[in-house]
């Protein structure tokens, strides 16, 4: 079974899928944060590194799917393929961050990508409004994400919102993050493990 967890830039996606690995004994696979040779990059020149870090992501994120899918194990992830495709490289795009030559390229190779994989079977989408997400971006205290604009995520967020009402590939559930503090809060990280275990059991009937 793969299970994976969506949701914008500091809406809990890391937490949640190491609380959920821990409670279910899954074996977790994390976005690739500490080893990404283009991130710090990326904050600092957008427009330039915009194609390169959507390609490291792209490249990543699959190669990790077809390796896991071979281990028959139950897997959870931190972030799905189709974000970077219907999000973040849209949305650098839209903002003439990336050119529409790099887009269609990127694009071209993402539509052969996931033609070739499996969708997750649960996708657990953290919904946060941006004031959440600014707490949640500062209290973490990355450096390289000190300088994102409000209205970036405010974009990202209006283009979560629209592929979450589109998504039809598998069961979806929804997480109101501005209601549910998971991280620090056992009694919401229960409620939240509830909701799976009713997803879960719809998996196996």
């Amino acid at each position: 079974m793969h299970l994976a967890v969506a949701g914008n830039i500091g809406s809990g996606k890391t937490t949640l899928t190491r609380l959920l690995s821990k409670h279910y004994g899954w074996e977790a696979h994390y976005e690739d944060i500490e080893d990404n040779p283009y991130l710090n990059d990326f904050y600092n020149d957008m427009q330039r590194w915009s194609f390169n870090l959507q390609i490291y992501f792209l490249n990543s994120r699959f190669n990790h799917i077809l390796s896991f899918r071979k281990t028959g194990k139950t897997l959870i992830q931190d972030r799905t393929i189709y974000e970077d495709a219907y999000i973040f490289a849209p949305n650098l795009h839209s903002m003439g961050l990336m050119s529409t030559r790099d887009f269609e390229n990127y694009f071209t190779l993402f539509n052969l990508m996931s033609s070739l994989i499996q969708p997750p079977d649960l996708v657990i989408y953290l919904r946060a409004s941006v004031p959440t997400l600014v707490k949640q971006i500062q209290k973490r205290g990355r450096k390289y994400e000190e300088n994102i604009r409000l209205d970036y995520l405010k974009r990202l967020n209006e283009r979560y919102e629209a592929w979450i009402e589109a998504y039809n590939l598998d069961k979806l559930l929804i997480i109101d993050v501005d209601n549910n503090n998971f991280s620090d809060n056992p009694e919401d990280l229960s409620i939240v493990i509830d909701k799976v275990n009713a997803e879960i059991h719809g998996l196996f009937k």
